[in-house]
């Protein structure tokens, strides 16, 4: 009998058998959709190129993808991912990492590219919380949670990533939890080809670190959370803040056509070098 291969098997590299995530971690729905987006856009993975830094979901390309990636140090993916962009701008290049990595010491990687509108992809997974290294409190924690570093409830207030990345002028945010794959899967094909920055935001379970600190339990209960607590953008703008709190707004956050720095980079050396013949 003939062993089951999972559809999207032909992705991966054929000698990574195994992964590094958890039992429960919301990894594998993420990189799923990661997968179906690229298969569905009829892609090829030598069309990519993946960018991650380090934490829990910096894994999910590296090294299980059947592709170029660069596994970079703490904090900056986006910053490799830039010069990756600009010096093969013919190329989908797309980061895979966590919170931690990408809004804390990777923070202003990130919001400067948005800001530069450059084509790259972003797929952020917050977890809320630093969960490869020991739980410890994230910029994307709850105010109020106890974790290893923040022992009588952290006192600081979480980055509202989306919004924040909106503002800093990227030209396509999307955010959803690991409980809307189908939705999530729209959002990176679309990401994927968007002439600019964008930016999807997935919210996932990590139920061995912040299942425990934030008392919501394992993958099931946390997941149910997210579908009992997802609020859609559209009517997310007519409740009252104080309806929001606790919410997790899902949906689109932006969707719009700006000039592109990698294409007009690459206009400008045409034009120089046209200058000088």
């Amino acid at each position: 009998m003939n062993a089951t291969v999972h559809p999207l098997r032909k992705y991966a590299r054929p000698h990574v058998t195994r992964t590094t995530t958890c039992p429960g971690c919301g990894n594998g729905i993420a990189t799923q959709a990661i997968l179906r987006a690229i298969e569905e856009l009829d892609l090829r993975m030598d069309d990519f190129v993946f960018v991650s830094g380090i934490g829990c979901s910096a894994w999910i390309p590296s090294p299980f993808f059947a592709a170029d990636t660069l596994h970079t140090t703490h904090g900056r993916p986006v910053a490799f991912a830039t010069g990756v962009k600009l010096g093969l701008p013919e190329k989908h290049v797309m980061v895979v990492s966590g919170d931690g990595d990408l809004t804390a010491i990777g923070g202003n990687h990130l919001i400067h590219a948005a800001r530069r509108n450059i084509g790259l992809t972003v797929v952020l997974m917050n977890n809320g919380i630093y969960g490869m290294t020991g739980g410890q409190t994230a910029p994307t924690t709850p105010r109020g949670i106890s974790t290893v570093t923040s022992p009588y409830g952290s006192l600081e207030h979480s980055f509202d990533i989306a919004p924040m990345i909106v503002s800093a002028g990227a030209a396509y945010v999307a955010r959803w939890t690991t409980h809307h794959p189908r939705q999530l899967t729209k959002a990176i094909k679309k990401g994927l080809t968007k002439k600019g920055f964008a930016l999807i935001e997935v919210v996932t379970q990590c139920p061995v670190q912040f299942g425990r600190a934030s008392k919501l339990g394992g993958a099931v209960e946390i997941l149910k959370h997210f579908k009992s607590n997802s609020v859609r953008i559209e009517k997310a703008r007519k409740m009252d803040p104080a309806e929001l709190l606790g919410k997790i707004v899902v949906g689109e956050f932006v969707d719009i056509e700006k000039p592109e720095l990698s294409s007009e980079w690459t206009r400008l050396i045409h034009s120089m070098r046209e200058g000088r013949q």
